[in-house]
């Protein structure tokens, strides 16, 4: 496995999502082994972590074995995915998307990482 590809479970969720983020945007993949959209989305999510090596973490997390994740992040359908940069959430999106988008959605998270100091913090997202 990819050092930038992990799977997440409640226990190690601060240390590997919101600790990580403070030094690289971190991407929360939640999802389901039953849910079809999922089983599409998140193996092109794997190939752009490895596509951008590196400049951002791909966080697995299994819906059905880490509920309180999900309930945290008010994920109410699966694929949920969320962008954690500097220790917040700084956007979020639904369902499958177009790898266009995918791509647009991780060169802004990177650009917004970049740019935010401890002087100027990420602007969290309402959940």
């Amino acid at each position: 496995m990819m050092k930038w590809v992990i799977d997440v479970e409640e226990a190690s969720f601060d240390e590997l999502v919101l600790e990580r983020s403070h030094t690289l945007p971190v991407v929360l993949d939640i999802g389901a082994d039953w849910c079809s959209p999922c089983r599409v989305l998140t193996p092109v999510l794997e190939r752009l972590a490895h596509d951008y090596a590196g400049q951002f973490i791909l966080a697995k997390v299994d819906a059905d074995e880490n509920m309180r994740i999900a309930g945290r992040h008010q994920a109410k359908g699966f694929p949920t995915v969320i962008a954690y940069s500097r220790g917040v959430v700084t956007d979020r999106f639904h369902s499958m998307q177009t790898e266009g988008f995918l791509r647009r959605f991780l060169d802004q998270l990177i650009a917004q990482h970049a740019q935010a100091t401890p002087e100027k913090p990420m602007k969290e997202t309402a959940l």
